[in-house]
């Protein structure tokens, strides 16, 4: 990375290291230390409040497989549904039909708004199963999933994708393995503002000031997808569908999580779905 007088100029290889045919991209990386350190902190959590290990090990195989599929159905179905709808094995299969021929490509395409979706699901059927109530579990996994968002930006921000729009501010980046136009980092926007998400839910879930039910989860889903929406305005849009739209998918699929998390923080009514 060189820092020139006007911008910044990335070019690191989002390869960690490669070993025949195995390689370890900076992505990989930051998503196995957003589970590691999510799970660590939860741990915590759990042993605060006398819940055993075991239930958080469960908890963790159903999140994992919700954010994965969640992400990556989401991906293929708000974003490039026009050729999954032709392929829909390759929606689950990291594989991807060249000229005739099935390619081993790995998931090209997560969309955040898929995983929001496929965690809750999952969560919906872990609360079945355990008989944990479902806003117990809501509002303590939501704090350390703006905290894994972080680190998922900064995977992205690693494989110079979702990239910003031109910009001229000191800071700009310079994507060379995409173009070489200056760029807000957006990636980089959306990572520190996650983090200072976590720190806000973090902080108001250790005052221990018995907490309405269902609050962090509000202010999880006002505040990560608030951020989301006014991000897109600093991002290029991710397919060209999007391009004659006032606004972009992101934002569309951003509205009703920020509904729901207003309705959460404002509601007076004292009585929750899903309670046990």
């Amino acid at each position: 990375m060189l820092v020139f007088l006007s911008s910044i100029h990335w070019n690191i290889d989002p390869e960690l290291f490669h070993i025949g045919g195995f390689g370890l991209r900076y992505y990989t990386l930051c998503f196995m230390l957003a589970f590691i350190s999510s799970y660590v902190i939860l741990l915590n959590i759990f042993r605060k409040e006398g819940k055993p290990q075991e239930l958080l090990d469960k908890l963790t195989i159903y999140v994992f497989i919700g954010t994965v599929l969640g992400a990556r159905l989401g991906h293929c179905l708000f974003y490039e549904f026009g050729y999954y709808k032709d392929h829909l094995l390759e929606m689950l299969l990291p594989i991807r039909n060249v000229n005739g021929h099935l390619t081993f490509t790995g998931y090209q395409g997560l969309a955040s708004h898929g995983g929001a979706i496929g965690i809750i699901l999952a969560l919906l059927l872990f609360c079945k199963k355990t008989k944990v109530n479902f806003w117990w579990i809501a509002d303590r996994l939501v704090i350390v999933s703006a905290l894994s968002g972080a680190f998922i930006r900064i995977g992205n921000f690693f494989n110079s994708e979702i990239i910003g729009t031109p910009s001229a501010l000191p800071w700009a980046v310079v994507f060379a393995q995409v173009d070489g136009i200056p760029r807000h980092p957006a990636q980089l926007y959306e990572a520190i503002g996650y983090l200072l998400i976590f720190v806000f839910l973090y902080s108001n879930y250790k005052k221990e000031n018995h907490l309405k039910p269902a609050l962090l989860f509000g202010y999880f889903m006002t505040f990560v997808f608030g951020l989301r929406f006014l991000m897109e305005f600093f991002k290029e849009n991710q397919e060209a569908f999007e391009n004659n739209m006032s606004l972009n998918m992101g934002q569309l699929l951003s509205l009703p999580f920020i509904a729901l998390g207003l309705y959460f923080i404002f509601r007076k009514d004292t009585n929750l779905p899903l309670k046990k």
